[in-house]
């Protein structure tokens, strides 16, 4: 995987504004992986590829996370500040390909989500839906005394004890922030999701770039491949000119 250069960033922003946060993950990350497929790259554990989308966010705009969330108790806002090694977590060596357990009488294997999950998640009609779509893609054979069973018809507690090995194993795919409200001293957690946070950067970013290509190549007449293969600092200083 190596940086991407400003023009790349925004041929990926103009490509994925109209799609599903799984699919832009992964058009960042073939876009900075050219020696890896799209279909590859979507079938990585969500851990595993939201890793990568950590390494490339801090390449791309340094390690300081800056955030906003709103308290659930009185609602304050609160500007939270993370820099990216707080939010990346260690994988689990064992967690590779197939998993299983064994619990309530019941021998379950099971595969960790991938992008190609999440997305199809996404077109269910509501949480509870896409929940159980993803049950359903993830669990490989379910068994209970010999008899295999659907996954839609495992008890809540063989669910649950997957989610925990899950998360147990793939805890970057579901990172959790500790946050307090200074204001009511209410203590929750909110998940943390880089495909998303990376992406409202990026498309702002693309936003103030392409306003500024057009006050440069107004003003000098250069096309946009010359100003974005400037660095930033220099293109700074020609709109600061600009700008009198």
């Amino acid at each position: 995987m190596r940086p991407l250069s400003a023009s790349e960033l925004l041929d990926v922003w103009e490509r994925g504004v109209a799609r599903r946060s799984a699919e832009r993950a992964v058009m960042l990350l073939a876009a900075a992986s050219p020696g890896s497929t799209p279909e590859h790259l979507a079938q990585t554990p969500v851990g595993e590829r939201d890793a990568s989308l950590l390494t490339l966010r801090e390449w791309t705009f340094g390690s300081r996370l800056i955030g906003l969330a709103s308290c659930p108790g009185c609602g304050e806002r609160l500007e939270l500040v993370y820099d990216v090694a707080d939010v990346r977590a260690s994988p689990d060596a064992r967690a590779a390909g197939e998993m299983s357990l064994t619990i309530e009488g019941y021998e379950v294997h099971f595969r960790l989500p991938n992008s190609l999950d999440l997305a199809a998640a996404a077109d269910q009609p509501d949480v509870a839906a896409g929940r159980r779509l993803l049950l359903e893609r993830c669990v490989l054979r379910a068994v209970h005394h010999g008899e295999e069973r659907p996954a839609d018809r495992l008890p809540p507690g063989v669910v649950d004890a997957m989610g925990q090995r899950m998360a147990q194993a793939d805890p970057q795919g579901d990172v959790q922030l500790d946050l307090a409200c200074p204001a009511c001293s209410r203590r929750w957690q909110a998940g943390f999701d880089i495909a998303a946070f990376f992406w409202s950067e990026i498309d702002a970013w693309a936003c103030r770039t392409l306003r500024n290509v057009h006050a440069l190549a107004s003003a000098y007449g250069w096309s946009e491949t010359e100003i974005l293969s400037m660095s930033p600092s220099r293109r700074q200083a020609y709109l600061e000119m600009v700008s009198g």
